[in-house]
């Protein structure tokens, strides 16, 4: 006799309805009395801070592909910034992003792009999954770094903090701008790397996988768009490879190495 089993993924609800408030919260900013300029300038800064500086060059170009070197100090002031996009720290992140370029769009990929558009954007984020059993294997460079294990474990109350900054800076609307809609958008333009840019665009190069160049991405990420390229050649710090494929991350970094805060610099092999 054959017991039947079933494979329906479990709801994840912790994640789930910290989501759902958060996009709430988000919603405050329809209110007339949270709009102020200031706010809105705010919620811009920090989307920079928080999404370009943190995840797009900290998390992701600086330690998950070791594109360049910095000097600590450096590198833990983009990873804190990065620890503010409230994606989970540092050291989920990180593993969850090497995992995915290991398995990219296969069956171990965390946010395999071959079950749709929706699981690939945030659906694997309210779901259970076995492979978050598997991130130690793939942070064996950071895991013991006590200042990485503190902000892995204290996300939350460090975003806490911030919101109490920006209250006593300028009241409830400073917070649900800088906190909230700035969580929240920058949520989404993070998520747009795995969904919208395996599925929009054009190809440069063949990756064995699904992924795309997407402009509009590109410029929403601060050059993260340019993901086929990404893909490609994982290691480069430049992602934007012809003339006209902006990518204000790989200005930073020429700047940075300017200020000689960046070095062993990798680019892509020019073809």
């Amino acid at each position: 006799m054959t017991i039947a089993t079933s494979t329906k993924p479990q709801i994840h609800w912790v994640n789930t309805l910290f989501f759902v408030g958060v996009h709430l919260g988000a919603l405050l900013v329809l209110l007339p009395s949270n709009w102020n300029w200031k706010a809105v300038g705010v919620a811009l800064l920090l989307y920079w801070i928080t999404g370009g500086l943190g995840i797009t060059l900290g998390f992701h170009r600086l330690v998950t592909h070791r594109s360049f070197q910095a000097p600590k100090w450096l590198e833990y002031f983009f990873v804190f910034c990065g620890t503010l996009a409230c994606q989970g720290g540092p050291i989920e992140w990180i593993g969850t992003h090497r995992m995915h370029h290991l398995y990219s769009d296969q069956e171990k990929d965390p946010h395999d792009s071959n079950k749709g558009f929706w699981w690939s954007h945030m659906g694997w984020l309210i779901y259970k999954r076995d492979d978050e059993a598997e991130i130690p294997r793939f942070t064996k460079d950071i895991a013991d770094d006590p200042v990485y294990q503190f902000l892995d474990n204290n996300m939350i109350f460090i975003q806490i903090a911030l919101g109490v900054v920006l209250l006593l800076l300028g009241g409830w609307s400073f917070v649900v701008w800088g906190i909230f809609a700035r969580i929240v958008f920058v949520w989404h333009c993070t998520w747009l790397v795995n969904s919208a840019t395996h599925k929009f665009g054009y190809r440069s190069h063949e990756s064995g996988d699904n992924s795309t160049n997407c402009w509009w991405v590109a410029l929403l990420v601060f050059g993260e768009g340019w993901h086929n390229n990404h893909h490609a050649y994982q290691y480069s710090a430049r992602h934007g490879l012809e003339w006209w494929e902006i990518d204000l991350t790989w200005m930073t970094i020429q700047l940075l190495q300017v200020l000689g805060l960046a070095t062993n610099v990798k680019l892509a092999e020019k073809k």
